[in-house]
This record gives C-alpha cells, sequence and structure tokens, in this order.
C-alpha cells in the first residue's frame, strides 16, 4: 500500500470516528433535536415555579400592607 493510499484511509478512518464521536443531531421545524429517538424518551417533570419566589419577603409585604390598611381606618395607602 502507498504512502498516498495510506494517508487517505487514515483520513477516511479518523472522519468516520470523529463522526461517531460527535453523536446524532437531527432538524425538525427549525429545533435541533438531540438524536432521532427523543420521542422514545420519558418526559422529564418540571415543576411550576410559584408566582413570587421569596415567600418570606411576600409575607412581610403583605404584614405591612395590612397594617398599614388597619392604621388608616380602613382606606387604603396611597403611593407617594
Amino acid at each position: 500500500m502507498t504512502r498516498k493510499a495510506m494517508s487517505r484511509w487514515l483520513a477516511g478512518l479518523s472522519g468516520l470516528v470523529a463522526l461517531g464521536l460527535v453523536g446524532c443531531q437531527t432538524h425538525i421545524g427549525g429545533m435541533t433535536l438531540p438524536s432521532a429517538y427523543y420521542l422514545k424518551q420519558k418526559p422529564t417533570y418540571i415543576a411550576p415555579a410559584p408566582d413570587f419566589p421569596l415567600p418570606r419577603e411576600l409575607a412581610q409585604q403583605q404584614a405591612a400592607a395590612a397594617a398599614a390598611f388597619s392604621q388608616s381606618g380602613g382606606v387604603a395607602p396611597t403611593a407617594p
């Protein structure tokens, strides 16, 4: 085998190895999906986030608003 043929053979083999290491991706509807088997994978559950992510701060704000409401005699305070 000549040196030129050997280098082509090694280049082809390294290309196949690189293709195997990269994995397979598919493009459907403008999305790049990880593999052809993505529909067969079980879905993962992501719990819904709370409306306000800081519950202690929200409780303090509500307590302060209730205190201001009760001190003003039932009239809601206005913003400055």
